[in-house]
């Protein structure tokens, strides 16, 4: 187009994160002029170890200088940078709104990814630290990377009854947000999530970092590099900003009576 020197090309793997190698490949053999990796650990991983000379942006949940994608938060060292949006640090956070919205609950289970391992034990880790601060115990945890075992995973809740599910934050269950969401009605399971999207599907609750906001910040990086800045002069950012989501229809149809003062929390309420 006129005035314009920078084609956007998207890509989205719906969690198949074994696609990742041959992905980035074919992008570094065509010599993208910048990568970026919104929302994915796994591919900031992928892309940090497939290229040392093409800039990248990612945002990730996990601390980036365990994850080997900068030296340190002020001073990048290296050909990556971005922001760093502490979605599993806010797990106990999501656990006691959860527990506030179903205060007789006792035993939780979580739902992870294993294909995604190390936001998965992250995850596990961090709500397994807050359980005792609530009195809720971790009664199982079921794993899904595919539709057909998130499918067999509900089966196992049912069977089992937990009084709670934790969703764990996951970009292929952001893809299944509406089967994950129509599921837990079905097994009439108050469930938590990490995004707004998946509250707007149908389920109960979600805490975490404002995605949006998120994106935009990583935009914001991109454009500075492809004006000329340099990832190793960029320190990495922290998000600020995070959103407490309740579905009220959900809750009604769980019979679950909405505490005014969690109700006053919200940042945003569907009705």
């Amino acid at each position: 187009m006129e005035d314009k020197n920078v084609m956007v090309e998207y890509n989205w793997l719906e969690g198949h994160y074994d696609r990742l190698p041959a992905l980035l490949s074919d992008l570094i053999r065509r010599r993208v002029a910048l990568l970026t990796t919104p929302g994915s650990t796994p591919g900031a991983i992928a892309a940090k170890a497939a290229t040392s000379t093409i800039p990248i942006v990612f945002s990730v949940a996990q601390d980036p200088v365990k994850l080997g994608l900068v030296s340190s938060l002020a001073h990048p060292g290296g050909n990556a940078t971005g922001i760093n949006f502490f979605a599993q640090e806010v797990a106990g956070k999501r656990l006691g709104l959860l527990h506030n919205l179903v205060p007789k609950a006792v035993n939780v289970a979580v739902l992870i990814n294993p294909a995604n391992a190390s936001s998965a034990e992250y995850n596990l880790r961090q709500v397994q630290q807050a359980a005792p601060s609530f009195e809720l115990k971790i009664q199982q945890v079921v794993k899904a990377s595919t539709v057909a075992e998130i499918d067999a995973a509900f089966t196992n809740l049912e069977r089992e009854r937990p009084d709670a599910l934790f969703v764990a934050g996951d970009g292929f269950f952001d893809t299944r947000a509406a089967q994950i969401a129509a599921l837990a009605a079905r097994a009439k399971i108050p469930a938590a999530y990490q995004q707004r999207e998946n509250v707007e599907a149908g389920g109960l609750m979600s805490y975490g970092t404002d995605f949006a906001d998120m994106y935009r910040q990583v935009g914001a990086y991109a454009g500075s590099i492809l004006k000329g800045a340099k990832p190793i002069e960029m320190p990495v950012q922290q998000a600020t900003k995070f959103e407490f989501v309740i579905n009220l229809q959900t809750a009604r149809g769980l019979s679950i009576e909405v505490p005014p003062t969690t109700l006053a929390l919200a940042d945003g309420v569907i009705e």
